[in-house]
């Protein structure tokens, strides 16, 4: 996620957003275990892994919109 964005940019937001910085670890973390899931290396159920991947895009739609108005905010200033 944010691939694209300027690494500088992504590390000002990270130290000065404690918001971001901790949806950003837990979109993260999410990532990690659906990846883990899917590949068979961490057992989970179905609905498990379902209320997982949702919570993981429910994270990424929320630090992108955090992103485009943090970003967009500052870019104005």
């Amino acid at each position: 996620m944010f691939e694209n964005a300027e690494r500088e940019d992504l590390e000002s937001l990270m130290h000065g957003n404690t918001e971001f910085r901790q949806l950003y670890h837990k979109h993260r973390e999410l990532d990690d275990k659906v990846r883990d899931a899917e590949l068979g290396v961490l057992p989970m159920d179905v609905v498990t892994l379902h209320t997982l991947k949702k919570q993981k895009l429910l994270a990424k739609d929320k630090l992108t919109h955090m992103w485009e108005h943090l970003h967009h905010t500052s870019a104005s200033h």
